[in-house]
């Protein structure tokens, strides 16, 4: 047996439908951008890291140069008065 549906409901289905179908192409390439803004800010964050741990090794490695430099009269101090104490 057939029900008769009034066609009102019958319209606003259909559209309703057409709207989620219409909308579909939109959110998903929504989703696509944000999906890669976040990848590309994540990429820009990880450079940024990268960046200021290669500054601490450069400021650490500036560190032990001029500690080295500094300590050459001292260590030749040392191996002098080594010398000195022990003439074999």
């Amino acid at each position: 047996m057939a029900t008769v549906v009034n066609e009102q409901i019958t319209d606003a289905v259909t559209q309703s439908n057409v709207k989620v179908v219409a909308e579909a192409p939109a959110i998903a390439l929504g989703n696509v951008y944000q999906t890669a803004a976040h990848s590309t800010g994540i990429m820009f964050e990880n450079a940024v890291n990268t960046q200021n741990q290669q500054n601490i090794l450069g400021q650490a490695a500036t560190t032990q140069g001029v500690m080295q430099i500094y300590s050459v009269d001292t260590v030749a101090d040392a191996i002098s008065i080594a010398k000195m104490l022990n003439p074999s």
